[in-house]
This record gives C-alpha cells, structure tokens and sequence, in this order.
C-alpha cells in the first residue's frame, strides 16, 4: 500500500488536489472518501468530478443517497452517512451507481464488506481554519506517484 499526506489551505487546492487523482482513474474504480462533517468530502469529489468531465452542480447526496452524473466517463457519488450498515435490500438500490462508472463513497464505514474494494481510500481531517490534511491511500504506487 502506498500512502501519501497532502496540505491543503483551501477548497479550491482541495479540488484540485482531487482532480489529479481523478485522471488517473477507470471505469469501474471505487474511491471512498472519509473524514468528519465539513472536512472537505463533497468538495473533493466535486473536484474530481470536474476533471472527469462533470458540468452539473456536484452536492451532497446525504438525503437522497446517490447522484449519477455524465463526464467524459458516468461519476457515481454516494453519501452512506444515514447508514448504520448496508442491508442487502440497500445493497440492491445501490448497486446500479457501480455499473460502469466511476464511484466516490463518503461515509463509506457504513458499507463495510459490502462494498467493492475502493482503488483509492482518501480521509480529509480539520487542520485549523481552511487547512485540510488529505490522506491517499492506494494499492498502487504508480496512481499516487509524483502528487506530493
């Protein structure tokens, strides 16, 4: 596993940090995205989002669960954080974000095993103020290569 620590001062360098992940994703890849409410979650995925071609507006899904965008690729977003765990009756709404898209969890915790395997884990954590310290983690150096 290779993981990397980056600082980010602002919403906008949080974007763009997402965004440089973002190119670097395929069809099919799953990124869950963690951190405490107001750390940045939806604002890393409206990044990603960007680079992958996305022109809506990017929310948060927490009340209605998913948002299915089109990019140059279909970006699936999903927000667990009105989960405890995913029954198999939920597993079975969801599971059409996964088909033939890029997938971006938050709150993923609440999907535990049920979830395919995320190509990129990413945690947001308070730094002070607009400060962000933004944790990738992926199984392959090669993704997360030359972000620093």
């Amino acid at each position: 596993m290779t993981r990397i620590e980056l600082v980010s001062r602002s919403a906008d360098e949080t974007e763009r940090i997402a965004a440089k992940v973002a190119i670097r994703l395929r069809l099919d890849d799953v990124v869950t995205v963690s951190g405490e409410l107001g750390s940045g979650k939806t604002t890393f995925v409206r990044g990603a989002s960007r680079a992958l071609g996305v022109t809506a507006p990017v929310t948060s899904p927490t009340f209605t669960i998913g948002h299915r965008y089109a990019g140059s690729v279909a970006v699936s977003h999903l927000d667990l954080y009105r989960f405890t765990t995913v029954s198999p009756a939920e597993w079975a709404d969801l599971e059409p974000y996964f088909d033939d898209a890029i997938v971006f969890v938050e709150w993923p915790e609440a999907g535990g095993a049920a979830l395919p395997r995320a190509r990129v884990a990413v945690t947001l954590e308070h730094g002070g103020g607009d400060e962000r310290t933004v944790t990738l983690v992926a199984g392959e150096e090669a993704l997360l290569q030359g972000l620093h």
